[in-house]
């Protein structure tokens, strides 16, 4: 089964017609119909019902068209990769880490990394949460290490990297005081003094 040969498929499905779809892909006709042939005797089944210049797609190719889908999803994700992998001496990296984070506390990792690629142009940007969120965004950002409480939604990728606990120590009068244990969305608004470990 080759890329161009699913191509043809899909367009000729969304069109539903060789015409149109051969004018999209930028090949003739003929062309386009030999390659639909070809990869319907490699599948078993045809995928269109011909009826003179009507083309609709049948119960099988109504069926296969979403795995065709996936089937070139996957081949331009690994072409972007390879092109990335490719070009990764030549782009910058960048990389926001949360406030509360710090940059201090992944020094020896960003050490570890410009050690292992050196050609990599890395720059770390710190800040705050909804700044890091608005780069993200914007394309501003490649990557960010922060603690996302809410999450940031399925348009991204998380990771976990580490786990930590914290202590927080609180006068018996404060409001948080008598708790056994407390959530970070607790704190938000409360002044406080991170030591660093």
């Amino acid at each position: 089964m080759e890329m161009s040969q699913v191509r043809y498929a899909l367009a000729a499905a969304k069109t539903l017609n060789f015409t149109k779809a051969a004018r999209d892909c930028n090949v003739s006709q003929p062309a386009l119909t030999k390659a639909i042939k070809t990869l319907e005797q490699e599948l078993g089944a045809p995928l269109f019902h011909r009826d003179g210049k009507r083309v609709l797609l049948n119960d099988f190719g109504r069926s296969i068209v979403p795995n065709l889908q996936k089937a070139i999803e996957g081949a331009e994700a690994a072409r972007s990769l390879a092109e990335n992998y490719r070009l990764l001496n030549q782009v910058p990296v960048r990389l926001g880490v949360l406030s509360t984070v710090g940059h201090l506390r992944l020094g020896r990792f960003i050490a570890q990394f410009e050690k292992e690629y050196p050609g990599v142009e890395l720059s770390v940007r710190e800040q705050g949460m909804e700044g890091l969120k608005s780069d993200l965004e914007e394309g501003d950002l490649d990557v960010a290490i922060l603690n996302p409480l809410d999450g940031l939604g399925e348009d991204y990728r998380a990771l976990a990297l580490y786990k930590e606990r914290y202590v927080v120590i609180f006068p018996p009068e404060h409001r948080l005081g008598n708790h056994d244990t407390v959530r970070l969305r607790d704190l938000t608004g409360e002044p406080y003094v991170d030591r660093l470990a």
